[in-house]
């Protein structure tokens, strides 16, 4: 899951002094990356976004005065930096007319290339769905469906009434199975229709006369 409340967190200081970024990039580093990942997408540059998810948090965290929690004050700033990724993203495939390369993540284990291929296809297929879907009800998909995050901290990380995040929750749902059927239907007509690619036609070379 996102968040794990129940401890101290570890970079929180013990006294009234404020929070130290080194201590807060030791503790959440990791995190932040994860939700750059799980939200953005296997095209997303995760490193940029937890550079800039720190950057952000360095020149802010003085203003920070704990009325929310660390977590939920950093996946604000991750969700802002994955949007403004996506953004750059669709204008550089609209420039160039080309999608961007998938570059799925592996796990440690060292899997076949078959299943590297087969996940990043999988990956490829989810995320052309959620990126047809709303911010809100794509971040809270997401979190619940991929994450396993409760429906009350996803409540706290987006700064909404859970009864609301269970109402986007089911719309999400909702658009993403119309989306997946969509994409299905359009994958199985394509593979169903003929090649269409003309015949290439043979050079014009009429049978020499019996006068030449």
């Amino acid at each position: 899951m996102y968040v794990a409340e129940a401890k101290k967190d570890p970079a929180q200081p013990s006294d009234r002094t404020p929070y130290e970024i080194g201590a807060v990039y030791r503790a959440h580093a990791q995190t932040v990356a994860r939700w750059a990942y799980r939200l953005g997408g296997p095209a997303i540059d995760i490193e940029d976004v937890v550079q800039e998810v720190f950057l952000t948090a360095h020149r802010l965290l003085p203003e920070f005065r704990g009325e929310a929690k660390i977590t939920t004050w950093l996946f604000r700033i991750t969700q802002n930096q994955v949007r403004h990724q996506r953004r750059k993203l669709r204008f550089r495939q609209f420039l160039s007319g080309t999608a961007t390369d998938v570059i799925g993540q592996t796990a440690s284990t060292k899997p076949t290339p078959i299943e590297v291929l087969e996940q990043r296809q999988a990956n490829a297929t989810i995320y052309r769905v959620l990126d047809g879907m709303s911010d809100k009800y794509r971040t809270a998909f997401i979190l619940f469906e991929i994450e396993q995050v409760s429906g009350e901290e996803i409540a706290t990380l987006m700064g909404q009434k859970v009864s609301t995040i269970w109402v986007w929750l089911h719309r999400a749902r909702a658009h993403f199975a119309a989306g997946l059927e969509k994409l299905e239907r359009a994958e199985a007509s394509r593979a169903e229709s003929p090649s269409t690619a003309p015949t290439p036609k043979k050079p014009n070379d009429p049978t020499p006369s019996a006068s030449s």
